[in-house]
């Protein structure tokens, strides 16, 4: 049995159908590329159902990543490294600190215990003793006086010498054996405990002028740049624990985001030198906020060109003042030439031809010109 892959068509033409007793003709083909296939007879009439085709479970594919790639594992596609790496478990927290007047009231007592055991003991001057008169039972220093003098005097250092002044602005980083204990920022007279290790940390907002780093602008002319750096430190634990000298560290941020970023030239617009601010500021920030450092504004404070292009700089710079000043005046004489001509032209003073005009508009334009230039000089 054949079959043919090319479709009968439904509606004949009246001319085209065949006549009545006359044998079926196969249509012409359609198609050229039109083939015939031929297909078993057993396949048609088996009586043996088909089995279903069994359900295939898919895995999600997963794409492994290029050790040098980013996500989607394209080399290009590289994440930005993140910034210097602190202990997550150094943050800052609040110290356990009493009263002033806690402190105050142990020491008193104390100071009261040891005066009371020196009666008790009888080794009080001669008018002490006249104005306490004499102790019941007085003896020599024995162990019990001993014990008690040690316990008084002990009660005394503690209260007194915890004794602190908490100062706006200011805080304590305490640590124990290494170990950091907590920050205290409350204000006013304070109890911590004397055995803690106090380090002060000014945490008010601090501005920083450094001396002129290198720089360059867009075009790599190198510079030299002056900052104003606007900061303060949010994570005493970090700035302090974390790092040996923050303020250092903060310098160091400066130069390095001086070398990432062009800064914009001497004399640029405002829009440049925002561009900059904006940029430096974000590049600094993200490097110091790791530490416990807030950076609020890097400003250019002074920009200039370094020494050894100053002076060609200057010159290019003169030079281009220059050319713009004589494309202005030259301008300003042609517009003020057609001006003279087209008004002596259409009010009918004159009737000139064109080797007329040709020598007005010479003889006008070194006109002006002279003008300009003697009221330039």
């Amino acid at each position: 049995m054949t079959t043919t892959t090319s479709p009968v068509p439904e509606h004949v033409p009246e001319s085209e159908r065949p006549a009545d007793g006359a044998a079926a003709v196969r249509p012409a083909r359609l198609i050229h590329t039109e083939s015939t296939t031929e297909i078993p007879v057993h396949l048609l009439f088996r009586d043996d159902p088909v089995p279903a085709p069994t359900a295939v479970k898919l895995r999600p594919a997963v794409v492994a990543r290029r050790p040098d790639g980013g996500p989607d594992g394209r080399p290009g596609a590289r994440t930005r490294p993140a910034g210097p790496g602190v202990d997550p478990a150094l943050a800052e927290r609040p110290a356990r600190v009493l009263p002033g007047i806690a402190g105050v009231l142990a020491g008193m007592c104390g100071a009261a215990g040891c005066a009371a055991t020196a009666w008790w003991a009888g080794v009080l001057p001669p008018l002490a003793v006249e104005a306490l008169g004499p102790p019941a039972r007085a003896g020599a220093l024995g162990p019990a006086q001993w014990a008690a003098f040690a316990g008084a005097g002990a009660l005394g250092l503690f209260g007194f010498g915890g004794l602190a002044r908490g100062r706006t602005g200011r805080a304590w980083v305490l640590g124990l054996f290494g170990r950091y204990r907590g920050t205290v920022r409350r204000t006013g007279l304070l109890w911590v405990n004397p055995l803690l290790l106090r380090r002060r940390v000014d945490v008010r907002l601090r501005h920083w002028r450094g001396e002129p780093m290198p720089a360059a602008d867009h075009s790599g002319v190198a510079l030299r740049v002056a900052m104003l750096v606007v900061w303060r430190v949010r994570d005493t634990a970090r700035a302090t624990l974390g790092l040996e000298d923050h303020e250092g560290y903060l310098r160091a941020c400066v130069e390095a985001a001086l070398l990432r970023v062009p800064v914009a030239a001497p004399g640029a617009g405002r829009g440049a030198v925002q561009a900059t601010q904006d940029a430096l500021t974000r590049l600094v920030a993200a490097d110091a906020g790791p530490v416990g450092v807030e950076v609020f504004a890097v400003r250019p404070l002074r920009v200039e060109y370094a020494p050894e292009v100053a002076a060609a700089m200057h010159r290019r710079r003169i030079a281009a003042l220059d050319a713009q000043h004589r494309a202005s005046v030259l301008s300003s004489v042609v517009d003020s030439v057609e001006d003279t001509v087209t008004r002596l032209t259409m009010r009918g003073l004159v009737d000139l031809d064109d080797y007329e005009r040709k020598v007005l508009v010479k003889d006008l334009t070194v006109a002006f010109c002279a003008g300009r230039g003697e009221n330039g000089a």
